[in-house]
């Protein structure tokens, strides 16, 4: 069963796969009642705005769901599908983009579009799962540097330099520009300035940081402003856009090449019309109300500076994902998350092994452009609390917490 699915007996409903219900809002439904909630990637708060909602009912009413039928090459292309890709590529300051039907695929096929057996990737050690089962898929070498190590970056390079010129290959460098978990940034601007020592093509998935980072929120390549030396910019609609879907942007001869050899999308069929026409209205409001990413920042800061004044480690994070670890077991993390939930009415993704090391629970939480600074004092409150209790050792148990 794993790690994680050892206690799906006990857990699954509550700890794991949990349903909230009812309209998207930092206030939703938890087992009939209503929590404070913050574990939704809907950081600009658009996936209940009323226009994405107006737009998207007035083009499923239009369009339904099943138009355009058929892969992008064959019979499923649209003028609106090439203005999104132009819209995209315009505002993330890149020749051309092509639309994805879903993110975790789509860079699974990037990688493995992109990489013949003669080349070669480096890559983050704390790399997201789409990109360590993308790199499964490559029948070349692969080096890995720990995370952020730019001097160790430095050797994998030159050990990749040298294979390379030795199979006729060319280097392809992966990393994120916000790792989701920990939310610190990829050192984009460094490993940019490798380009002056080592010939590589940088990839950069910036789901976390598309809509979030930088000035306009073109991401974490303009936020360190090394736009012109990231190859390929990754991104997702289910974060900052609330919706399904990605795109990958780049220079036009190597954006043509994925489109014309991206299995994923060469045998898929086409992202439905409202689908579309929704995202571009969530990229007009991310590019005309800059109040929405004004107010994520503005509840981020008072968020993480409260819980740190108050004592708690937030580990590295330079981003909206807000990690908050404590110190404790799989059965004090259950019964920390049911105190929350039970008893403070405050829901928030419980981590544990093997995604962090044992002995360590996250806590995490994704504030969005919706919530309020009241939203952010109570939780504080309650966070205080909690770690009190856990101080005390009142959630010692030998097992996880029982859901009643």
């Amino acid at each position: 069963m794993g790690p994680l699915g050892q206690y799906g007996k006990e857990a699954q409903g509550y700890f794991m796969f949990p349903k909230l219900e009812g309209p998207i809002n930092p206030k939703m439904k938890f087992r009939g009642k209503e929590v404070l909630t913050w574990s939704l990637n809907n950081y600009l708060g658009l996936a209940n705005h009323p226009e994405v909602r107006k737009a998207d009912a007035e083009a499923s009413a239009e369009w339904g769901l099943a138009y355009p039928m058929g892969a992008r090459m064959m019979s499923g292309q649209t003028s609106k599908h090439e203005e999104l890709e132009a819209a995209l590529a315009d505002f993330v300051k890149k020749e051309d983009a092509y639309l994805l039907n879903f993110g975790y695929q789509g860079m699974i096929s990037i990688i493995d579009t992109l990489l013949s057996r003669n080349d070669v990737v480096v890559y983050d050690s704390e790399a997201h799962a789409c990109i360590i089962d993308g790199l499964r898929l490559h029948m070349g070498k692969r080096y890995v540097f720990p995370h952020n190590d730019i001097e160790n970056l430095r050797k994998q390079l030159s050990r990749a330099t040298a294979l390379a010129e030795k199979q006729g290959g060319g280097i392809l460098v992966i990393t994120e520009g916000v790792f989701g978990m920990a939310g610190d940034l990829g050192k984009l601007d460094k490993i940019v300035e490798l380009k002056k020592e080592f010939q590589f093509r940088l990839l950069v998935d910036d789901a976390h940081g598309f809509g979030t980072m930088g000035d306009t929120g073109a991401g974490t390549a303009e936020h360190f402003g090394v736009t012109g030396g990231v190859d390929l910019i990754f991104g997702t609609f289910a974060k900052s856009m609330a919706g399904i879907g990605a795109f990958v942007a780049g220079r036009e001869d190597v954006i043509n090449y994925l489109r014309y050899n991206m299995r994923s999308q060469i045998f898929a069929k086409s992202l439905p019309m409202p689908m579309v026409l929704g995202a571009l209205k969530r990229l007009e409001l991310l590019q005309t109300q800059p109040k929405l990413k004004e107010n994520l920042w503005k509840i981020v800061h008072a968020l993480q500076s409260g819980l740190r004044e108050k004592g708690f480690n937030l580990g590295r994070t330079e981003s909206p994902v807000t990690p908050v670890f404590l110190e404790g077991t799989v059965a004090e993390a259950t019964q920390i998350t049911m105190d929350l939930r039970e008893n403070y009415n405050v829901f928030c993704s419980i981590v544990i092994y093997p995604v962090i090391p044992k002995g360590q629970i996250m806590l995490r939480i994704i504030p969005t452009a919706a919530h309020t600074l009241e939203d952010v004092d109570y939780t504080i409150k309650a966070f205080s609390e909690v770690s009190g209790k856990l101080k005390a050792g009142e959630y010692k148990s030998d097992k996880i917490a029982s859901v009643i």
